[in-house]
């Protein structure tokens, strides 16, 4: 979500995960097709050290990258590191998928105001 809304507001931005899905959650691609973004298409991709290399920013949706990740990965990234402290919308209701779907919007627009460089990484 956080990458389709930064795109749309001109940014350079991609989406990864450390353990990521098969597939983008069905509920996911309706809340966005609401939004008048199509999602469908898009597959989950694994976060590399080469895309956290090139972002200036890293944020986190709220899972423990400590966890999952190599120690060199996460120093590298601790350097732009923000994490929004987000619910994973798997299995929860789509009344909460759109808060979160809401919430991500939100963020990214306000990212997208601030004096920053246009390319960032974010981490689901």
């Amino acid at each position: 979500m956080a990458e389709a809304f930064a795109k749309r507001l001109g940014l350079d931005a991609s989406s990864a995960g450390t353990l990521p899905a098969q597939a983008v959650n069905p509920l996911v691609v309706q809340v966005m097709q609401e939004r008048g973004i199509d999602i469908s298409k898009s597959a989950p991709k694994l976060l590399t050290p080469e895309m956290i290399d090139q972002a200036d920013l890293v944020i986190t949706m709220g899972c423990s990258v400590e966890e999952v990740c190599p120690r060199p990965i996460v120093m590298q990234m601790r350097k732009k590191l923000i994490d929004w402290k987000l619910q994973d919308p798997k299995q929860k209701p789509i009344e909460e998928v759109r808060r979160i779907r809401n919430e991500i919007e939100r963020r990214v627009s306000e990212l997208a105001r601030a004096p920053r460089s246009s390319e960032m990484d974010f981490e689901d």
